[in-house]
C-alpha cells in the first residue's frame, strides 16, 4: 500500500499558494511591518549590525569582484554620480568600483 502522506515541504508550498491567492501586496506589506515592528522592539542595535555582517559576508562568499563593481556602477548611474566631479570627491560609482576591488583582495588573501 503507498504512503499518501504529504511532505512538509509540499505542504508548506501548498498552504503558501493558497495564501497568496486570497492576499494582495497590502496585506504583505502590512504584516512585514508589524512584523518589522514587532522585531525592532525585542533587539538592539548589534543585533541588527550582527545580522548584517553575516548578510554582508554571505553575499560577498557568493559574489565575486564583478558584482560588487556591477553594483557600483548601477548605483553610481542611479544617482547621478560621475567621476569627473571638480567636487574632489569620490563619486558613488568609483566608490563601488574600488570597495569591489579590495574586497575582492581581502578574499585573495
Amino acid at each position: 500500500m503507498a504512503n499518501n502522506k504529504m511532505s512538509r515541504e509540499e505542504a508548506g508550498r501548498l498552504g503558501g499558494e493558497a495564501t497568496a491567492k486570497n492576499h494582495d501586496k497590502e496585506f504583505y506589506q502590512e504584516i512585514g511591518q508589524k512584523g518589522g515592528d514587532s522585531t525592532s522592539g525585542s533587539h538592539d542595535k548589534e543585533f541588527y549590525q550582527g545580522i548584517g555582517r553575516k548578510g554582508g559576508e554571505a553575499t560577498s562568499d557568493s559574489h565575486g569582484k564583478e558584482f560588487y563593481q556591477e553594483i557600483g556602477q548601477k548605483g553610481g548611474e542611479a544617482r547621478g554620480g560621475s567621476s569627473d566631479s571638480d567636487d574632489g570627491k569620490m563619486s558613488r560609482e568609483e566608490a563601488g568600483r574600488k570597495g569591489g576591488q579590495a574586497r575582492a583582495r581581502q578574499r585573495r588573501n
